[in-house]
């Protein structure tokens, strides 16, 4: 179950009790959940229930409690636990976390499109600036993985045959890229200009200084973008990529392959066995793996990055995934004598998946994902 799924199941509770005549309040569009807090258990958190408490004229808590039974009887939801003034803890089913390997395992990279076009037209314009020209790419690539159908056109100036060549930027005159004055309407796309051009830092280093910062940021465009040390955000994404790519063919040498499947924690740095009991005295369920929650948060950055024409929120949600695979990848293999195991095939599996995240979204950031670093 995915964020959005999970937020969806959180609304039919809403509506339940709504329906029930337990809360007279205005079922909101939507619920927003999160990783829990501090004293937060379980896998996602909710505060719905302190939203709700005022419209509905009930303390918190017992709103809280309402929605938990609700919540507790639906498919996939394993448990629900409140806690401080009414905060919903929520979690899944114990294949939740495989079934979400499985699901990016079978996308791909095209992990977080959709499928369908949305029937939409977007019409982007840009002023002739390089990193507005490359911002416009971009927006212009997350928007058609959302099924949005997109024409673009820049202003006030010809494209440098050098930002086709070393940056990769459309030309003026190809597909669905209108010449210059093609259209007045459509969102602009205006970032803070860049202070110097990109181009000795190559494509993939020039793309990302320009798109790593927001669009109200300045970007810097020194050659820190071409270190390959941790420091370096951009190397650390490409590099985790390369690893997993390393691991997998290591593996296949081995005698084995990716399989989804419950993650054994011993051994694992990123996944420390055991877990304290909860305050309350009930068992707490050991907690997801740390990459789960930002590889099932990928379809939604997706959809706000192209719908706040934001690639920035993608940068940095890379940055997030490539930081939380990291420590998983010295135990994927076996060490020594050790043979193959089902939780090194399901450790695999979730580096896999990062993998197909990392690849998707440089993809969708024009750089390249390299197979080797």
């Amino acid at each position: 179950m995915t964020p959005v799924e999970l937020s969806r199941t959180v609304l039919g509770a809403v509506r339940r009790a709504v329906d029930d005549g337990v809360l007279d309040v205005a079922v909101p569009e939507r619920v927003k959940v999160t990783a829990p807090g501090p004293g937060g258990c379980g896998d996602y958190a909710t505060n719905i229930a302190l939203q709700l408490a005022r419209p509905a004229g009930q303390p918190s808590l017992h709103v809280a409690e309402i929605l938990r039974t609700r919540l507790a009887a639906s498919d996939g939801v394993r448990d629900v636990v409140v806690t401080g003034p009414g905060f919903l803890n929520i979690t899944l089913g114990g294949a939740a976390g495989v079934d979400l390997v499985a699901e990016i395992l079978r996308r791909g990279p095209r992990y977080g499109f959709v499928d369908e076009p949305s029937g939409e037209v977007a019409y982007l314009r840009a002023p002739c600036e390089v990193r507005a020209v490359v911002v416009m790419d971009v927006v212009g690539r997350l928007l058609r993985s959302q099924g949005v159908g997109v024409r673009t056109s820049c202003e006030g100036g010809v494209l440098e045959g050098e930002w086709i060549t070393v940056l990769g930027v459309p030309g003026c005159g190809d597909e669905g890229v209108p010449g210059p004055g093609a259209s007045s309407a459509g969102h602009v796309i205006q970032p803070v200009p860049a202070p110097a051009s990109p181009l000795h830092l190559g494509r993939d280093a020039g793309r990302w200084a320009l798109l790593h910062p927001a669009g109200h940021d300045r970007p810097r465009i020194s050659d820190e973008h071409l270190v390959q040390r941790e420091g370096n955000p951009l190397f650390r994404v490409r590099y985790a990529h390369a690893r997993i790519r390393a691991l997998s063919r290591i593996a296949a040498d081995l005698g084995f392959r990716a399989e989804p499947g419950p993650i054994e924690p011993d051994g694992d740095p990123a996944h420390p066995a055991g877990a304290p009991a909860h305050p309350t005295g009930a068992p707490t369920p050991r907690p997801p793996h740390p990459l789960h929650h930002p590889l099932a948060d990928h379809p939604r950055v997706l959809a706000q990055a192209a719908a706040h024409r934001a690639p920035d929120r993608l940068a940095r949600h890379l940055v997030s995934v490539a930081d939380a695979v990291l420590p998983l990848l010295p135990a994927v293999l076996p060490r020594g004598a050790e043979k193959p195991s089902a939780t090194h095939r399901a450790r695999l599996a979730l580096a896999e998946a990062a993998g197909a995240v990392l690849a998707g979204g440089l993809s969708l950031l024009g750089i390249d994902a390299p197979e080797h670093l």
